[in-house]
């Protein structure tokens, strides 16, 4: 999708076309060109879109007025995640209740799903039934299926109240709009499966506004959220939202003496693996015995050096897998029982100084020990200084 946004003070600039939602890999650069057209501010709305994403029909009415860039990738972020009936419901809700700011339209976002909107009338069962599970979201196939569709759909069009809109008739339920987003900092919303969301308050005003951050995120977006919030990264706390990480590598954050530039940075090494790299991680947490983002940065990065076989919990197993399933070995199946699974896996684990944990088998192969390992992220620290440069 691409909005083309110009500076309605500067006209002279000329036209960009921006792509939405804004790839965290475009990010900066974007930023950077907008600036350089004296707009994009984190807070202000100095952009105006002259023509918005054709996607939504009803975002036009957004045509030839400012807004702040953020806002506009974030109502998009919340638009591309919708089914095809949430983006119905979203316009004909939008129209019905003539909405022209982006606020507004973001706002309506996070309500417009208790809308019913009927397009056709020719099946009324399956009006009914639709208009059924709008009520109930929750609502099982076995009910649904005991429910008179038909009874149900004369009932709403007759007392209804139905609006006519270009996206059908619409039929609000009583929705009323939610106003969850005030101008400040965005309501929390994942939108990429984050590595890990994270909260951030302020210590000493508790009334200013809470700040979501969807880790990793783009360096340059951090700040302009933490500057759309008012926070001081000094003067707040964090709090672990939520996070696709296995409960050893979780447990090792230390979020109440951790930075939200060393959050960001550790979630930006994981988000590079696979999610079945996972357990391998954690595994190497609890044998390296890792404390804190930068640990976990540190094994993240270097997890190629380790060697992992997952479920396997004794000297046993991990023979048996070596001998049978890990390649490097000719199996012969007819000689199964000549083989001392248990005596090969305590020799090898012996040779590799590997352990067993809740994960697997894992050891580690690098070249350089796991203390200078963990040990990088120190290095990396402002004011650190090596022995012999001071």
């Amino acid at each position: 999708m691409q909005a083309i946004l110009s500076n309605a003070r500067f006209p002279h600039y000329g036209q960009i076309s921006v792509p939405l939602p804004i790839p965290d890999e475009q990010y900066d650069r974007i930023i950077r060109m907008l600036q350089a057209m004296e707009m994009g501010d984190a807070v202000k709305r100095d952009c105006q879109i002259d023509v918005a994403p054709e996607e939504y029909p009803i975002l036009q009415r957004l045509e030839m007025t400012e807004v702040n860039l953020d806002e506009l990738d974030y109502l998009i972020k919340r638009l591309d995640s919708f089914i095809e009936d949430e983006i119905i419901q979203f316009q004909a809700m939008a129209e019905k209740l003539d909405l022209s700011d982006i606020k507004d339209f973001i706002n309506l976002t996070f309500c417009c799903q208790k809308a019913t909107v009927i397009s056709d009338f020719s099946d009324l069962e399956e009006v009914g039934k639709w208009h059924f599970l709008t009520l109930n979201p929750g609502c099982d196939a076995e009910t649904l299926e005991h429910v008179n569709g038909e009874r149900v759909a004369i009932g709403l069009i007759r007392h209804g109240a139905g609006t006519v809109t270009p996206y059908g008739v619409v039929y609000d339920n009583g929705m009323q709009m939610l106003h969850l987003y005030q101008g400040g900092a965005f309501p929390d919303y994942d939108y990429n499966s984050a590595v890990l969301g994270v909260k951030m308050t302020s210590r000493y005003e508790p009334e200013r506004e809470e700040a979501y951050f969807q880790l990793p995120m783009p360096a340059r977006r951090v700040e302009r959220f933490l500057q759309r919030a008012g926070l001081i990264p000094d003067d707040s706390c964090l709090e672990d939202a939520y996070d696709i990480l296995p409960s050893a590598v979780a447990d090792a954050i230390r979020m109440e003496e951790e930075s939200l530039e060393s959050l960001n940075e550790m979630a930006e090494a994981i988000s590079r693996l696979d999610r079945k790299e996972l357990p391998k991680l954690a595994a190497a947490v609890l044998l390296a015995r890792a404390e804190g983002a930068g640990q976990i940065k540190a094994l993240a990065e270097n997890l190629a050096d380790f060697d992992f076989v997952p479920d396997v919990k004794t000297p046993e197993e991990y023979g048996r897998y070596m001998i049978r399933e890990s390649g490097r070995f000719e199996y012969d199946g007819e000689l199964h029982e000549f083989y001392n699974y248990q005596k090969y896996g305590e020799q090898r684990i012996r040779r590799e100084e590997g352990s067993f944990n809740a994960y697997g088998y894992i050891c580690y192969r690098g070249a350089a020990s796991l203390q200078e390992i963990l040990s990088m992220d120190k290095l990396r620290q402002p004011g650190f200084q090596m022995r012999g440069m001071e």
